[in-house]
């Protein structure tokens, strides 16, 4: 948590598209040490982004979630497995209570949108590849299809609406 409440000093042409590649001006920022270091400072409130640093507070535009989850580890099983989850820029959580998933499905589509909590207000998009690895070590309980982690189950999708076959 960060104790700093610096003035707001306008909005920076800094964009974090759905895949997580962070852009300047229109242009990918490829140095993956300067992405990290903006990922550090990075805070939202409400549904607003922005880099915070001792002296100032930008703001940013964020097309979807900050971070993306580009793996995951699991250790244990059943109801006491834990999935670690790993970020395009590097941090790490455990998913549970403190770190919980969620999924969005799309109206039209039932299409979903997996996220993992990373920091108070700032979650990664699950990518593709490893939600399907997620799907893959999912579980049946209470009605539904989803993931345990950390004690917690994590709903996907209601089991009356998963196709066999």
């Amino acid at each position: 948590m960060h104790l700093w409440n610096p003035p707001f000093c306008g909005d920076l042409d800094i964009r974090i598209a759905r895949d997580g590649t962070w852009f300047y001006l229109g242009s990918p920022i490829r140095r993956v040490e300067l992405v990290r270091l903006f990922s550090g400072i990075l805070r939202r409130e409400g549904e607003a982004y922005f880099l915070v640093t001792p002296v100032e507070k930008v703001g940013i535009t964020v097309d979807d979630a900050p971070f993306v989850a580009v793996d995951f580890e699991l250790s244990g099983s059943g109801a006491e497995q834990v999935l670690r989850f790993e970020t395009n820029v590097g941090d790490q959580v455990n998913a549970g209570p403190d770190h919980p998933i969620r999924i969005l499905r799309a109206p039209e589509t039932g299409e979903p949108s997996p996220y993992v909590m990373i920091r108070t207000g700032l979650e990664a998009l699950i990518d593709r590849k490893t939600f399907y690895r997620l799907v893959e070590i999912g579980q049946h309980h209470e009605g539904w299809f989803g993931l345990w982690s950390g004690g917690e189950f994590y709903r996907i999708i209601p089991e009356s609406e998963l196709q066999v076959g």
